[in-house]
């Protein structure tokens, strides 16, 4: 090649080479600092893509596996009740067989009957009452739609309406009272009345809670109404329709996969309600032998129906638990597969990049060395 002093060939190819290493060093560097080996789709589109789905399929279980804790922790609510509620009917059977024996009068059977209607008035509570994250689990799934109650809203301050007994009407009417603080609520049964408790009727101490039992005589059921401080116990307010409506059951549904398949993604739970009306023993009473016997042979197929129903939630227990444990080690498979993947072998690469960062550094010395050949060939000239 002639010697020139107008185009520097050694001064290009040693620039061209030390781009070039300057730019795989600086490729190295930058997966060193980000931990994996695939910054983008040039380094390699098929492990991306993969390890991309992977990732979502990591996260997503990740978020199953709590779903599944959650949903055991409800179950154990739920069971929990259940587990109270066979107490008190153990206590039932008790003053049931008390009360059917003949050495009672009828002075002794009504005291024990007394405590009898107490505890299926507290079976009817732990129904209503059992909930997870505000919903409840062992009342089943009974609604109350307020169907043309323009002033019976939750925003005038009447928080839940809760139908308790063996209600066998699907309809009642709404009406209060504002100078006796006092509602009537008519079904087909008959009428239920009840007043605001005193010390929260002058409409500036009711506290969030309040609750006012509208009962009739006659009748075992009753209707509860919770109120908040946004009522106005001296105001009119409208005449409401209420649809009562659902089922002695509610499901639920517990999403432990990443898909949408019913068969394989979710796991539906049926809880039955505990209520005394679906145990049917909301209109049993201990109050002669007779009804004491009746009382005992419904309480004796309440306790089955009962044990039915903490069997069904110990086996979606189980189940639940044996999901969360396979989730536990898909996803454990998955992180290891998407790993093999994408992230980086730090050893090999920290290798690589010392190799070039040498040879950043002899292109650098050599590119110096280059621009200064055009200089040696003037010496010529002297």
């Amino acid at each position: 090649m002639a010697l020139n002093v107008i185009s520097n060939f050694a001064a290009n190819v040693a620039h061209r080479n030390l781009k070039r290493s300057d730019m795989e060093m600086t490729d190295s560097l930058a997966k060193l600092s980000a931990g994996t080996r695939v910054l983008s789709a040039k380094d390699d589109a098929a492990s991306m893509a993969i390890g991309s789905r992977l990732q979502a399929e990591v996260k997503a279980l990740a978020q199953a596996a709590v779903n599944s804790g959650q949903a055991v922790s409800m179950l154990q609510v739920a069971d929990g009740a259940m587990a109270r509620a066979n107490d008190i009917l153990l206590r039932m059977k008790t003053l049931a067989v008390q009360s059917g024996s003949g050495q009672l009068s009828s002075v002794e059977r009504g005291m024990l009957d007394t405590e009898y209607q107490q505890l299926v008035s507290e079976i009817d509570r732990i129904a209503l009452d059992t909930e997870f994250n505000g919903v409840q689990l062992t009342n089943g799934a009974i609604v109350v739609d307020r169907t043309n109650a323009t002033d019976m809203e939750i925003a005038d301050g009447i928080q839940d309406i809760v139908f308790r007994g063996a209600h066998t009407s699907t309809n009642a009417t709404l009406a209060y009272d504002s100078a006796a603080a006092a509602f009537t609520a008519t079904t087909a049964e008959g009428t239920f009345s009840g007043t605001i408790p005193s010390g929260t009727n002058d409409g500036t101490t009711m506290t969030t809670g309040t609750v006012v039992t509208l009962s009739n005589s006659s009748l075992s059921n009753k209707i509860d109404l919770v109120l908040n401080t946004a009522f106005s116990v001296n105001s009119a307010h409208a005449t409401g329709t209420l649809a009562l409506s659902g089922s002695s059951s509610v499901s639920f549904t517990y999403k432990v996969g990443t898909g949408t398949s019913v068969m394989a993604d979710q796991i539906t739970v049926t809880l039955n309600s505990i209520s005394a009306s679906a145990l049917t023993l909301a209109t049993t009473n201990v109050l002669s032998s007779a009804q004491a016997d009746a009382a005992s042979s419904a309480i004796s197929i309440a306790v089955d129906t009962l044990n039915t129903a903490r069997a069904n939630i110990g086996a979606s227990q189980n189940r639940l638990e044996f999901a969360a444990a396979n989730i536990s080690t898909t996803l454990e498979n998955m992180e290891a597969a998407r790993s093999n993947l994408l992230d980086l072998d730090v050893a090999a690469e920290m290798s690589r990049f010392t190799s070039k960062q040498i040879l950043v550094q002899a292109g650098v010395a050599m590119l110096a060395q280059a621009n200064q050949t055009p200089q040696n060939l003037l010496r010529l000239f002297q």
